[in-house]
């Protein structure tokens, strides 16, 4: 039986970029999140009878929260609904079964590298049919119909099994509960060379795969254990836990510190890398070297042709405005456009979809390509050990003879994590007043070249982005980009990036932030961080 509920608007449920996310008692509320599902619904047209892929990252109130949008889906129209096995589906396996069986859309549940548990963090995001995350008029749309909603449709069927593989139904829909690995692996042995790979592991080569107690254990135990012959262990914190294990599941060298420290020691492994909560995020570590994000990216193009599926070569890259531009030297010398975009993975879907770029990244630990329309951690892993048994070369090797032939990209980011969102404002408000006075004046030694506060025009659909990040550019290159981040629940991030290129080889061994302290200072200056925040350090610097 479907019953029509009545309910009023709450006024808080506008989508950022990666979906609405709040705090789980916000979402235990009466009707809170069965108004959002319904929003998403209200507004999205011509759905009736097609398909809905549903899954999370296994964190505290995932499975509630399924058993909400199954049923609400079911009273809606939908013909059927794929869900992961137990609720499970990282974000980009839940982006390729979207595309593998052109489904309508997909909702993931997931608060991404944010804590879990009854007092942490949740999250509702929809996909749409091309596997990415909603564009912006469509998440405007959602919250259009969020504060104007009145009701509620939603079926009386009782709890479904979405534990046991196989089908059954909630009114006229079918549901079917799906292996969350399956299709995934068969995408990432279609894309490397898994032989390669195999004989890699055979040699002695070792890693270690931190998945935090978040989504990518079952992923990581499949692929690397048991198809590609990783010894046993090499999977770690791989069981998935409603909160995380009590950890935040944010592959940085803050919170994966013991992966770092393991893979520095004489006696630790080859690589490691670690995956975040939804398994959209990666760390690449190597003996003696961390990859920064940035430099990821660019040793992924620039070494793109050593993956099967890339052997033809790349249309291009794409990258967040406040990710380094080592990847645009890559670009360059390769032949291929590199696309400057604001961060939210959104924004790369029309290139993707164009064919204007293949790989594409953030400097928050995020890497894709035009296999899904998400960014990948896993794919990510298995691109650097498909680069590492192609080289024959270590991952300290690779990226200095990297630096050496396009230069190096000094590159930082600091974080203040859970600042007051009206001191967050006003810097930001300052700052943005200090603009047209900014240029020509120096400050720690540099010459502000340019600044602006970034707008970005698609080259597809000629849709405008405004406010994206403010940037101070330095003659010389040099620039530092500040931003607040959308992906917190708890007040702001403000989020700093400094920026040095130094195409001189023997200056490339220089600490980072020692390289970065005349930037990092400068930072201060023109923003009066402290005086704002009344933080004197990051909370976190990667």
């Amino acid at each position: 039986m479907i019953r029509t509920v009545a309910t009023k608007p709450f006024s808080d449920q506008k989508p950022g970029t990666s979906g609405l996310r709040k705090k789980v008692p916000v979402f235990e509320q009466a009707h809170y999140s069965e108004n959002f599902i319904q929003s998403i619904f209200d507004a999205l047209d011509g759905y009736r009878g097609k398909t809905l892929v549903i899954g999370g990252d296994g964190r505290y109130y995932n499975r509630e929260v399924i058993q909400k949008a199954l049923r609400i889906a079911a009273a809606n129209g939908f013909g059927k609904v794929m869900v992961g096995q137990g609720g499970i589906l990282s974000t980009p396996a839940a982006s390729n079964i979207i595309r593998k069986y052109k489904a309508f859309g997909g909702i993931i549940l997931s608060a991404s590298h944010n804590p879990g548990g009854p007092h942490e963090d949740f999250g509702i995001k929809y996909n749409a049919e091309n596997g990415g995350p909603a564009p912006e008029k469509l998440t405007d749309a959602i919250f259009a119909k969020s504060k104007a909603i009145k009701e509620y449709r939603i079926s009386d069927a009782g709890e479904i099994d979405i534990d046991t593989l196989g089908t059954s139904r909630i009114e006229d829909m079918t549901v079917e509960v799906i292996d969350p690995v399956k299709d995934y692996a068969e995408l990432m042995e279609s894309l490397f060379d898994f032989e390669a790979l195999r004989k890699l592991f055979k040699s002695g080569f070792r890693m270690a795969f931190d998945s935090m107690h978040a989504v990518t254990g079952p992923y990581g135990k499949e692929i690397l254990e048991n198809r590609l012959g990783a010894p046993e262990g090499t999977c770690r914190n791989f069981k998935p836990l409603p909160d995380f294990g009590g950890h935040h599941p944010d592959p940085n060298l803050v919170h994966a510190k013991a992966l770092y420290d393991d893979v520095m020691s004489a006696s630790g492994p080859d690589f490691g890398a670690a995956s975040d909560g939804d398994g959209d995020r990666n760390m690449i570590v190597g003996k003696g070297m961390f990859v920064t994000p940035s430099d990821s990216l660019a040793l992924l193009a620039a070494n793109a042709k050593l993956a099967p599926a890339y052997a033809k070569g790349i249309a291009g890259v794409a990258r967040s405005m406040p990710t380094s531009a080592a990847a645009d030297r890559v670009a360059e010398k390769i032949g291929v456009d590199c696309y400057e975009t604001p961060t939210g993975w959104k924004f790369f879907g029309n290139l993707l979809d164009a064919g204007k770029v293949t790989l594409c990244g953030e400097e928050s630990f995020g890497t894709g390509s035009n296999h899904v329309r998400e960014k990948d951690g896993l794919w990510a892993v298995l691109f650097w050990l498909n680069v590492i048994a192609a080289r024959g070369e270590s991952v300290k090797d690779i990226v200095t003879k990297h630096w050496a032939t396009y230069g190096r990209n000094y590159y930082s980011r600091h974080d203040y994590e859970e600042v007051e969102s009206e001191k967050a404002d006003a810097l930001m408000r300052d700052l943005r007043a200090k603009l047209p006075s900014l240029p020509g004046t120096r400050v720690r030694g540099l010459t502000v070249a340019k600044a602006d506060d970034f707008a970005y025009h698609d080259p597809v659909d000629g849709s405008v982005s405004e406010h994206q990040g403010i940037r101070v550019m330095f003659e010389g290159g040099a620039r530092v980009v500040f931003r607040l981040s959308g992906t917190g629940t708890s007040g702001a991030t403000l989020r700093v990036y400094m920026e040095h290129y130094e195409p001189d080889a023997a200056k490339h061994c220089i600490d980072t932030q020692e390289a970065l302290a005349d930037l990092i200072a400068a930072a201060e200056d023109i923003a009066g961080i402290r005086k704002h925040t009344g933080r004197d350090k990051p909370s976190v610097i990667t």
